[in-house]
């Protein structure tokens, strides 16, 4: 198998619809927990997620359910690292 079998067109977008929708589902995990007085997922990790392409889902879930609102961090990351990620494919593809 080579790689142009891999990153198909297709493929990307199943990959940027499944880690948004893994993102999404990890802002509403984090935010459960911390409602609980639960065991949290590190900030690192939801930045992360964010920069793997799931700045769709952190923004989504972000304001779905009101998790990480105060914090500046993510507030003005979330949107920051997602511009510079559709910056960076148009480049890319144009």
């Amino acid at each position: 198998m080579n790689m142009e079998n891999i990153f198909t067109v297709q493929n990307i977008i199943i990959y940027f619809v499944a880690i948004n929708i893994i993102t999404f589902f990890v802002m509403w995990l984090d935010k459960r927990k911390a409602k609980k007085g639960k065991w949290r997922i590190p900030e690192n990790t939801l930045l992360l997620l964010v920069l793997l392409g799931g700045g769709i889902g952190g923004i989504a879930g972000m304001y779905t359910f009101r998790h990480k609102t105060q914090k500046m961090k993510f507030v003005i990351g979330f949107p920051v690292i997602l511009i510079c990620e559709i910056i960076l494919i148009l480049k890319i593809i144009l």
